[in-house]
């Protein structure tokens, strides 16, 4: 995989504007309201308090943890090269890293000379989950996000997972998505979630993406990794309007919206799983806000240009090792009626013109 391709993003990119995104992974039913008001009404003339004291108490509180635990972030992005510089500071040099994942996992590696290794416990092809697939010596650094993103699904043997890491692993959860979680809850108790870095990145959840904030919950134990990143951030690593989208996470009134939020959520995702079978797709299992389809094409580049021409954008997946498929956000039904509209033009390339019982995969 190269460079350029892990630099690929759902959302806007060099290209005009579209009408219906389903690239992004961003809360369909966002913005939210209380939040943009706050993040509108940020005082930019000011510095926010370089320590931001205030703050993580406030998250302190909403996660049930110590202040000192808490460690703000630019983005999950940022936090991803700080923490993975820091691994390597300490001597690391390897990282485990899921089949399918965000790609900047790979490419904070790769900028600090960590080799890259297969998570542990991840499952082979058959299927099964393997402890002999334990990296030997064990990983520097452990990456697991769930529910996962391309897939959104939770990860399989999550929690048996984090009970053989080695104890020299830095294990780190990426929760990005888990506030959108449609179905069932994060598969870990107590002691495991005090075993691992717990990554936050409520813009997504809130509709606000183009809000770069984040913060982690240090695991209990790990007094030393959590000063050294202290001391690799740079100052201010958020400004007046990330420190306002997450103080506004921490709100309960918030919290209402976004449980809200996940009933329109989950009528709409089902709505979009009948689209998929009116036209054959194959769509992937999810318990989040977004999953994988493979439209059954032999060109997804040009399936996925045809619906960028119509004013459509969807995430191909091969950068996540998932070829011939694309990711789609769950979106409000005038989005699908689009969607639907644009496929089943008579000049859409690609269409399928047998049914799905007779596609490319059953012969």
């Amino acid at each position: 995989m190269n460079a350029e391709t892990l630099f690929l993003h759902g959302g806007p990119d060099d290209g005009p504007p579209v009408r219906h995104d389903f690239s992004t992974n961003a809360n369909a039913c966002g913005p939210c309201p209380e939040v943009l008001a706050a993040v509108r009404h940020a005082d930019a003339t000011r510095y926010p308090d370089p320590r931001y004291h205030a703050l993580r108490e406030r998250l302190a509180g909403f996660h049930g943890v110590a202040p000192e635990r808490v460690v703000i972030a630019g983005s999950a992005s940022e936090f991803i090269f700080r923490l993975t510089a820091a691994v390597a500071r300490r001597g690391g040099g390897t990282v485990a890293l899921p089949r399918h994942g965000y790609g900047d996992y790979l490419r904070a590696a790769r900028a600090w000379g960590l080799v890259p290794c297969a998570a542990p416990g991840e499952p082979d092809d058959a299927g099964a989950d393997d402890p002999a697939t334990m990296p030997t010596p064990a990983p520097a650094l452990a990456w697991f996000c769930d529910p996962s993103s391309p897939l959104g699904q939770p990860v399989a043997g999550l929690g048996p997972r984090i009970d053989r890491l080695d104890m020299a692993t830095t294990c780190v959860l990426d929760l990005a998505y888990e506030p959108l979680r449609l179905d069932g809850t994060l598969g870990l108790g107590p002691a495991q979630l005090e075993r691992v870095w717990q990554l936050w990145t409520p813009n997504k959840a809130l509709g606000l993406t183009g809000v770069r904030a984040a913060h982690a919950i240090a695991p209990s134990g790990d007094v030393e990794l959590r000063e050294l990143l202290m001391l690799m951030a740079p100052s201010w690593a958020t400004g007046a309007h990330g420190v306002a989208l997450l103080d506004g996470w921490t709100r309960q009134s918030v919290q209402d919206w976004l449980r809200d939020s996940r009933v329109h959520l989950r009528a709409w995702r089902d709505g979009f799983l009948t689209l998929c079978g009116e036209h054959g797709w194959r769509a992937g299992s999810s318990v989040a806000n977004f999953l994988c389809v493979d439209p059954d094409v032999d060109d997804i580049d040009h399936w996925v240009a045809s619906l960028r021409d119509a004013g459509i954008k969807v995430r191909p997946t091969a950068s996540f090792g998932l070829p011939g498929q694309c990711r789609l956000a769950v979106l409000p039904p005038r989005a699908q009626d689009a969607l639907r509209a644009a496929v089943s033009g008579p000049a859409f390339p690609g269409r399928a013109s047998a049914p799905a019982s007779c596609s490319r995969r059953s012969s």
